[in-house]
């Protein structure tokens, strides 16, 4: 598991001097793990499908954010929070609320929530217009009455686009899990447990006219019908799939709690998978090494051969100053899951980390299949660029630090490294066609945040 800090698109609303706008993108702490992606395109690939989306076009991403939150934004992204994850008790819960973010990706939700921003600005203004009728008119406390009206106006209508945006993906969601044959019970369990938040909360409405969401007891009463007519909706979740999700939920806790939590959760007494790996994350992250490799140890008593408890092993090996030990169970990792390219990343990682030349033409080629499989892996670019340094292509060097620095968010950066590489790479060559691709974005992005500099 790995933090990678990359701009994802984030539809906070939040209120502007006259009405409601969407806030720009906003850099998010993105989660990245293959035992965790590759669990997430199998709960997932049936709802995207049900959806008439295509597969290789929609992605789940994990965010770090303690909040049980989801949310999508510009294209086919569904963004889901570590705080959801962690408050899911099962992977149908799970799927209830991708199959709902899809229900925004199918409508289009992100591009119309413009249309309901410009509704609403539209009757700001115009109270705006009519207060400056008052007030030339000599009538000041009628002029901010009419002004503070449109702006509850323009507020309520928006807040009614929101909610119509909503249902409307509720609804889209619930035909997503009867079409793949997914009961919606998790989903109904999952409202429940939102609304014992908004009980805690002291969010007692009797009605959603403040919100921009419906009450969840308005969403488990309109819901609630539609999934106990679904023949899904007495079917077991597949065994095979809640075990990989009740993995998945403890090593995230293991990797982003404190250990005194992690341990409450998962005693010393708890031998099972997830306990375990819990704990070994834990133990790891407090660098508790020989503690973090006895559970690593004992998961791969149980399963020799998983690529997950091999990368595991390698991960503590490598992290705690053993690269060269950490080889051995990467290299069989890569080889049980030749498909999983953070895997090969991290292979790549230990065998420029020994510091042998000797490994250096491995960790070349296995980098390269691995950005090939997934460029987006800002760090396995960085490895990649120092291996071209080490071999004197310092213009390769500088395209894949280009390539890093574009991932992370850092126009200035990346143009300058992309016109480094473009005055050492010949031209017409792919390499040089992917700077030249590099420079032109970032120069793009640039030059916009010069202006918004100049503006403000």
């Amino acid at each position: 598991m790995r933090r990678v800090t990359m701009t994802a698109g984030r539809p906070l609303l939040a209120l502007a001097l006259l009405f409601a706008v969407a806030q720009p993108a906003a850099a998010q702490s993105i989660l990245r793990d293959s035992e965790t992606e590759k669990l997430f395109n199998d709960m997932s690939r049936p709802l995207i499908e049900a959806a008439k989306l295509d597969p290789k076009n929609v992605k789940v991403v994990l965010i770090n954010d303690p909040e049980i939150n989801a949310f999508v934004a510009t294209g086919q992204t569904v963004y889901l929070h570590t705080g959801l994850i962690t408050a899911s008790d099962n992977a149908n819960q799970v799927q209830g609320v991708i199959a709902h973010e899809l229900g925004h990706v199918a409508g289009g939700h992100s591009i119309r929530i413009q249309d309901g921003a410009k509704q609403a600005s539209g009757i700001s203004i115009l109270s705006l217009v009519l207060g400056g009728l008052a007030m030339a008119a000599g009538a000041g406390e009628a002029a901010m009455g009419a002004m503070a009206l449109g702006q509850q106006a323009a507020m309520g209508q928006f807040l009614a686009f929101t909610r119509a945006q909503e249902t409307s993906a509720d609804l889209a969601g619930a035909s997503y899990l009867g079409r793949a044959g997914i009961s919606g019970q998790g989903s109904i369990d999952f409202f429940k447990k939102l609304q014992g938040q908004e009980y805690r909360l002291a969010v007692y409405s009797t009605d959603s006219y403040n919100r921009t969401h419906p009450l969840s007891s308005e969403r488990i009463a309109s819901l609630t019908q539609v999934y106990q007519n679904d023949p899904a909706w007495k079917r077991r979740s597949d065994p095979a799939l809640e075990a990989r999700f009740q993995r998945v939920r403890a090593k995230l806790i293991g990797y982003i709690s404190a250990k005194e939590s992690v341990l409450r959760v998962y005693p010393a007494t708890d031998t099972s998978i997830p306990a375990r790996y819990a704990r070994a994350y834990a133990y790891h992250r407090m660098g508790d090494r020989d503690s973090a490799l006895r559970e690593a140890d004992a998961l791969l008593a149980t399963a020799p051969q998983d690529p997950f408890f091999l990368e595991l092993k390698g991960q503590i090996l490598l992290e705690s100053g053993k690269p060269s030990d950490a080889l051995t169970p990467l290299r069989d990792a890569v080889a049980r899951a030749p498909d999983q390219p953070m895997i090969q990343a991290m292979l790549g990682h230990a065998l420029l980390a020994t510091e042998k030349p000797a490994n250096f033409p491995e960790a070349e080629q296995v980098l390269k299949a691995s950005i090939g499989r997934d460029a987006e892996q800002p760090f396995a670019w960085y490895q990649l660029g120092m291996i071209y340094d080490r071999k004197g292509d310092t213009a390769r060097a500088a395209l894949a630090t280009a390539e890093r620095y574009s991932l992370e968010g850092e126009p200035k950066l990346a143009l300058s490294s992309a016109e480094l590489a473009l005055r050492g790479i010949p031209q017409g060559t792919p390499d040089y066609i992917r700077a030249q691709d590099i420079a032109m974005v970032s120069r793009t992005a640039v030059d916009k945040d010069k202006k918004r500099r100049r503006d403000k």
